[in-house]
């Protein structure tokens, strides 16, 4: 009887060695605590920090804090499902997405779970949510334009491939006109753009996507939404998930894409919400001290890759909500930093009737003429300091100051020209067409036009020239050159066109 026993407690020695490898009991936790998206758990005591966990219901979360007796972790979708109690599993994988060209004129949240009523999406391939930047010899100096279709921003603060040019300005000042008139213009140039909306309500998040179809602008474009009835940690991953799918087009397909984040400032603000709940000490402004690192390792994944990298590039424009102009605040001055350049929309100028309310004095693009085709170049070489002089004698003339001609010349040469840069939403232009118009206010040809009447003629001037000398337009945006023969056709076209304009109106 001893020796049966002892067969049989061998023999059970021997099954349970065969097993001590396969079962992983430090990889299987225990929810301790559940509320606002995060979850306290019990027992992953080999988790890493980032790594991917799977909830019960299969919903997924992050590590964020590593802690002596327990971890701090996000959930992504619905906590509801996660209770107190539950199991959590660590997967040893970092969190990624699906990512591919199935995902065009799609609407997803940041998991890339349709939102649109479609399909459910299937890709071949995936992409970690958050990568490394590209390392500066995989890079190349930014040089191709990327027109937006705005004339005051291609003509004096001129983004290129691959640059990282900031949207800045109070509430309802046309920061999100500019980005989706940039989308608009994206048609037919070969550009995969992701519009990634961040803590907006869900109307406005409609009302871009319908714009956006009635404009033709799906077949290219991603929105990827996490609106402002969506969780902290949904907002908080939304840039980094529409950053990669613009990722998978620039390395694996070597496209150019445009990725606009709209805004930075409520991404900052589910990230304060995210640290603050998991006791991280705050500092200026209540937000954490790695506030920095959250967008700059998020802006610097932008690059125009070299040729031996496939020559692709991302492009991105964030956007930053100021309140009552205070440009600097913590987070608008910290994105500053980071970026190629700034577009400052003003909302005494948008107030005034001049839109897009471009202030032209803080705007810049570090960029600058390396992103112009030479004709832009050529006509807007003196747009900027001579719009900044305008301004500086119109503040003059408010006190009541005689003027003397030359100055009085030059504000009214400036007052056209800001007439001349105003343009109505959804309205992009070509190149030549720009250059067109600029190339008449700023050679004169305008100084006779009654200032009220000096859009309308740009506008009547292009359609004109649209019929009557189509080549002119054509020769521009395909050489994006400027040559004297040109120069002189123009010339001769504008001033007939006053004529007759002129024989119309008697």
């Amino acid at each position: 009887m001893k020796s049966n026993i002892n067969e049989i407690s061998s023999i059970l020695k021997q099954e349970i060695t065969k097993y001590k490898n396969k079962l992983d009991v430090s990889s299987v936790g225990k929810v301790v605590e559940v509320g606002d998206g995060i979850a306290r758990i019990y027992g992953l005591d080999n988790a890493m920090a980032s790594e991917m966990l799977l909830f019960e219901n299969d919903v997924r979360g992050e590590v964020f804090n590593l802690e002596e007796d327990s971890i701090g972790a996000v959930i992504y979708g619905d906590s509801i499902n996660v209770r107190e109690g539950s199991d959590v599993s660590a997967t040893g994988q970092l969190l990624s997405i699906p990512v591919g060209p199935e995902l065009l004129g799609r609407v997803v949240n940041p998991l890339c779970e349709p939102l649109d009523g479609g399909a459910p999406i299937k890709t071949a391939s995936k992409r970690f949510v958050e990568s490394e930047a590209p390392n500066i010899s995989e890079r190349q100096p930014v040089k191709q334009p990327l027109q937006t279709g705005i004339k005051s921003i291609d003509s004096m603060i001129p983004i290129g491939r691959g640059q990282r040019e900031l949207i800045i300005g109070d509430r309802k000042t046309g920061k999100t006109a500019i980005a989706v008139d940039t989308i608009i213009n994206q048609k037919g140039q070969n550009v995969i753009c992701v519009y990634v909306a961040i803590g907006q309500k869900e109307s406005t998040i409609a009302e871009v996507i319908e714009t956006l179809r009635r404009h033709g602008a799906t077949d290219y474009t991603i929105v990827v939404a996490a609106a402002a009835a969506d969780s902290a940690p949904m907002q908080y991953i939304a840039p980094y998930a529409g950053c990669a799918i613009a990722e998978f087009f620039m390395y694996e397909q070597k496209r150019d894409t445009l990725c606009i984040y709209d805004d930075l400032s409520k991404h900052a603000v589910a990230y304060r919400q995210l640290s603050l709940l998991l006791r991280r000490p705050p500092g200026r402004e209540a937000y954490p001290g790695d506030i920095f690192y959250l967008h700059s390792r998020l802006l610097e994944r932008s690059a125009k890759l070299a040729d031996d990298q496939g020559g692709g590039s991302l492009t991105a424009l964030p956007m930053v909500e100021t309140l009552e102009g205070q440009v600097s605040a913590y987070i608008p001055t910290n994105v500053i930093s980071i970026t190629d350049g700034q577009i400052y929309l003003q909302k005494d100028l948008f107030h005034a009737g001049i839109r897009p309310a471009i202030d032209v004095g803080i705007s810049v693009s570090r960029v600058g003429g390396n992103a112009q085709v030479a004709a832009m170049k050529r006509v807007a070489a003196k747009l900027r300091l001579d719009l900044a002089s305008y301004n500086e004698l119109l503040n003059f003339a408010r006190l009541g100051t005689e003027l003397d001609s030359a100055a009085q010349a030059q504000l009214d040469r400036g007052g056209r020209m800001v007439e001349l840069l105003k343009q109505p939403q959804f309205t992009p232009m070509s190149v030549g067409e720009q250059v067109i118009e600029i190339f008449a206010g700023s050679t004169g040809l305008l100084d006779d036009v009654p200032v009220e009447k000096v859009s309308e003629f740009g506008v009547s001037l292009i359609q004109w020239l649209g019929k009557e000398y189509p080549a002119y337009t054509t020769e521009i945006n395909t050489t994006g050159k400027l040559s004297d023969e040109l120069v002189a056709k123009l010339n001769a076209a504008i001033k007939s066109f006053k004529e007759t304009r002129k024989e119309q109106s008697k």
